[in-house]
């Protein structure tokens, strides 16, 4: 089974509409401004995954700063992981910012199925991710539900790129010392977070750390997938492609290609998010 970790799925409405909506939220602005810029649909995410050999895919819009359209993305996305329930596993987005709002839009959709919160993005999101005040009733929904967090991670130095933003290592290590018992995504391979993993202290304290490696062509040459293993171990790796950015095809052409033994390259395709997800062989639910 190959588990795509990491992808961004729209309502069709707010493609159709997307100047509309870029004066609205400053988090869409950021991000689709570019007309160039790729709205994906789940219908165009499951015929990508039918092409590309992905059997299921966490979907997710993106960190939204208006809490209306937020919930109006939520609920789309709740709609279609109910329409392809062994297809997609779906992902509320929601703003710590908010407060309360926040963990209760959480908890609407936790309740509702939705397996996570993603992707979080202090950044533009304008939160801090390492003050435990702003993060626990957030924590506490997520406890409560067992629901996995993913983050936006940034890399403290290189080149930058759109919505790259300051999500560093450093921000990271705050908020996973806080809530060690979170189990918790670092999207983009944690902005080099895995690397520090080699000081002992790093290292024990990333027992429920994961590292997802969305966009990683834009990122990293291919040998970071087995760089990062011999660090943290080949289980703590979920292939994830940042679809639409990236084609799901390219990527796992990378993990095949990486160097790992086939029983690491499976884990990472899917046996480490098959767990993570609680998925039993062939289901989604």
């Amino acid at each position: 089974m190959i588990i795509d970790f990491h992808t961004h799925i729209l309502p069709p409405w707010l493609r159709e509409q997307r100047q509309r909506y870029l004066a609205q939220d400053s988090t869409f602005r950021a991000l689709y401004s570019n007309p160039k810029t790729q709205i994906a649909t789940a219908e165009d995410l499951l015929a990508g995954m039918k092409v590309s050999g992905v059997d299921v895919a966490v979907v997710m819009g993106i960190g939204w700063k208006d809490a209306g359209l937020a919930r109006e993305v939520n609920d789309y996305v709740i709609e279609v992981c109910r329409r392809y329930p062994d297809k997609l596993v779906g992902f509320s987005s929601v703003n710590p910012a908010w407060g309360e709002a926040a963990a209760l839009e959480a908890e609407r959709c936790a309740q509702a199925g939705l397996r996570g919160v993603g992707e979080l993005h202090p950044d533009i999101q304008g939160f801090d991710l390492g003050e435990k005040e702003t993060m626990m009733a957030l924590a506490q929904v997520a406890r409560a539900y067992r629901s996995i967090l993913l983050v936006h991670s940034s890399e403290p130095i290189g080149h930058t790129y759109e919505g790259k933003g300051m999500t560093t290592p450093e921000v990271l290590w705050r908020f996973i010392q806080i809530f060690p018992d979170l189990v918790v995504v670092c999207a983009h391979w944690g902005g080099g977070l895995p690397f520090y993993a080699l000081m002992p202290e790093v290292g024990q304290a990333l027992g429920n750390t994961y590292f997802d490696s969305a966009a990683s062509p834009f990122l990293y040459r291919p040998k970071v997938f087995a760089s990062v293993a011999k660090l943290v171990g080949s289980a703590r790796i979920l292939f994830g492609s940042d679809y639409p950015l990236v084609s799901q095809d390219r990527l796992i052409r990378q993990v095949r290609g990486c160097g790992l033994s086939l029983s690491d390259q499976d884990a990472i395709l899917g046996k480490n998010a098959a767990r993570l997800l609680e998925l039993s062989p062939g289901t989604v639910a």
